[in-house]
């Protein structure tokens, strides 16, 4: 196939809310992209916890068989701010830390519904790449 490339994705970083959204529908989607992932044999990384999209998709990939990696930063990671993360945790000590922590285990990158934070994330990540 013309242009395609023999690098393997195995690791995935997957930003999204930590709601669920306004409609069932996210949720069902972010589940689903996480049984394609496990199916597919990639391990995702993620910011942690239990909630809400990320936290779907995080057990979906987990209950697949596939690796998951949350990072969290230490003052999230106290207390039950974020839930139980799923898989392995990495704690680090800033919201920075985490997303270079995240840049240094990935391939890719992949977006769901979320808000401001996010945003943020895509905008950061976008900054490291280019």
């Amino acid at each position: 196939m013309a242009g395609s490339s023999s690098h393997h994705i195995r690791n995935i970083c997957v930003f999204g809310g930590s709601s669920p959204g306004k409609e069932k529908e996210f949720l069902k989607s972010a589940n689903h992209l996480g049984q394609v992932l496990a199916e597919r044999k990639i391990h995702l990384v993620y910011g942690g916890g239990s909630l809400g999209l990320m936290g779907g998709e995080s057990i979906a990939v987990f209950l697949g068989g596939s690796q998951v990696l949350g990072v969290v930063p230490k003052a999230l990671a106290k207390g039950d701010i974020i839930g139980k993360t799923i898989g392995e945790e990495l704690q680090v000590s800033t919201m920075s830390d985490q997303l270079n922590a995240m840049f240094n285990h990935v391939d890719v990158f992949i977006a769901l519904l979320g808000g401001l934070g996010t945003l943020e994330d895509i905008f950061h990540i976008s900054s490291v790449k280019c």
